[in-house]
């Protein structure tokens, strides 16, 4: 088989790529995608990521583990990313966050001219059909749905309330103006029509609705395993597909999508990689490319949680389970109740320390006890909040664990190998705590699980070292620049070789404050418009 264009991976910018490329009939498309046609009940419920989050079973998920941390008292960490068309958007909370306009200026500033603010928004724009219309920030004819939530707790409400009594304001648009403040996130969920109350993942928003084009062929099923060259322009990709080995070939350019993990893995599998270690695996090097695998940024994240008599949030008793039971009938029926939640369905941006020009903390409040990925099971009603590190200094690596394509990439996330993170970590469980305190929370507080609320600084550092992990924001590891040291340029084409283009959260030379899902679609609608352009 041959086409124009050969995708890698059917995630939340290959979704979005394979649909763009493809609205020009002349040119032709193929998407490999390792996982399913991201359709199923689990992914298209809401509250369906409860049972594919925790990856036991692997259900959409490719539930990657990292190697020890050592600031983490030697733990390995968990690393959900989503396996179906869709990717991590199939499995995530759906929260609709695009960071602050000054990590895109950041951006601009330090190497990838093109991706300031003003570069950047107007693809947010373009990507969003959001139910609040038009505005200058704002887009509402594009294919990703972004809606209210359809019944969000009355907890979650308490949690807003409870952090105005502590002097937090209101944001009612962390995508507005101002990110700084607490509120109800927005979320990509379809908002009319007969799939009121579903997942808009990015395959439901872009690809879906266009997989009977006939220039556009999309392989479900399909681990790539290679891309192979002619000297140095990228020409095919090698790929299994329910255990028959593949080839499919590229006329114009191969475009890797697989995201900050699988980039990277495929890039060393292929020959472009840091050369000693591709040689002490016996590969060949045909770009000695350093950076490929470094840079690896994420949010880390700690959580707190306290069980409630009340019963109006997810828990799981014999009550709960009955609760949830109805939830979906609700769901099915409407489209909305507990089954259609986000899970985290409010939160806050805030700052550790008045001097910062920016927030440097995130909250994700959830309805329901979240504890080690949904990994640790707790019976019971409660409510859970997180707090993550919204730029951490840490950086960690990507790197093969061995020859073998089908092997899972060696994860080194470094949380907290630098010690500025746990100073921020700390800070803003204390602003948790203080939240968690306040008197809106008087009539569904009960209990704190793991702390006493009056620990000493050194108290609560063990506790987040013992219980601390991802909040799923990996991003970096191709990173984009203008130095030699950048994995591709500021147009995402891959330095040393013809072809050939990376477009996922690995280019991203620093972590966005916020969630990454709404960028990563931004960064391919971008890319979509610098492909066609010739750029």
């Amino acid at each position: 088989m041959e086409f124009d264009y050969v995708i890698v991976g059917g995630g939340s910018a290959g979704s979005t790529l394979a649909a763009r490329l493809s609205e020009d009939p002349a040119v032709t498309v193929c998407l490999l995608e390792a996982g399913g046609d991201g359709k199923d009940a689990l992914i298209r419920m809401p509250l369906g990521v409860i049972g594919m989050i925790s990856g036991r079973p692997k259900i959409n998920n490719w539930a990657y583990q990292t190697v020890p941390q050592r600031a983490l008292n030697g733990r390995k960490g968990f690393q959900p990313r989503g396996r179906a068309l869709g990717g991590s958007s199939a499995i995530n909370a759906m929260l609709y966050v695009r960071g602050h306009p000054d990590d895109y200026n950041d951006w601009a500033g330090n190497g990838a001219p093109g991706w300031g603010w003003s570069d950047v928004l107007p693809y947010f724009r373009k990507s969003e059909g959001n139910i609040r219309g038009d505005d200058d920030l704002h887009g509402s004819g594009g294919p990703l749905q972004v809606g209210e939530q359809q019944s969000p707790r009355p907890v979650s409400r308490a949690f807003l309330d409870a952090c105005e009594e502590t002097q937090i304001r209101r944001n009612d648009d962390f995508n507005g103006a101002s990110q700084e403040g607490a509120g109800l996130y927005q979320v990509t969920q379809f908002w009319s029509g007969a799939k009121r109350g579903e997942r808009c993942s990015a395959a439901a928003a872009y690809l879906h609705p266009v997989m009977t084009r006939p220039n556009l062929h999309v392989v479900t099923k399909a681990h790539a395993t290679k891309i192979n060259f002619e000297g140095r322009r990228a020409v095919s990709v090698s790929y299994r597909n329910r255990g028959v080995n593949l080839t499919v070939s590229a006329r114009r350019e191969i475009l890797l999508c697989g995201g900050a993990f699988n980039s990277p893995q495929l890039l060393m599998l292929s020959g472009i990689g840091p050369g000693a270690h591709l040689r002490s695996l016996g590969i060949e090097t045909l770009v000695d490319s350093p950076g490929v695998g470094q840079n690896l940024q994420d949010h880390v994240d700690f959580i707190i949680l306290w069980r409630s008599r009340d019963t109006d949030m997810v828990g799981l008793t014999p009550g709960g389970a009955a609760t949830i039971a109805r939830a979906v009938a609700q769901w099915r029926r409407d489209g909305t109740g507990m089954g259609a939640s986000p899970g985290a369905e409010a939160g806050a941006f805030l700052k550790t320390r008045q001097d910062l020009e920016r927030p440097d903390i995130q909250l994700h409040f959830v309805a329901g006890l979240v504890d080690n990925h949904l990994r640790n099971i707790k019976l019971g009603h409660g409510y859970s909040c997180h707090v993550c590190v919204l730029r951490p200094h840490s950086r960690g690596d990507v790197q093969l664990a061995g020859p073998n394509p089908l092997a899972a990439p060696r994860i080194d996330p470094n949380y907290f190998g630098d010690e500025r993170d746990m100073a921020v970590m700390i800070a803003g469980t204390r602003i948790v705590q203080r939240i968690m305190a306040a008197p809106a929370f008087s009539k569904y507080r009960h209990r704190e699980l793991y702390m006493s609320g009056n620990e000493s600084d050194g108290e609560l550092e063990k506790h987040i070292r013992a219980r601390a992990d991802t909040i799923y924001h990996p991003v970096g590891t191709c990173r984009m620049g203008s130095d030699e040291k950048a994995v591709v340029d500021p147009s995402l084409k891959v330095r040393g070789v013809e072809g050939l283009r990376v477009v996922d959260a690995s280019v991203m030379p620093t972590l966005i404050g916020g969630n990454t899902n709404a960028p990563t679609i931004m960064i391919a609608e971008k890319t979509a418009d610098l492909i066609r352009s010739g750029g």
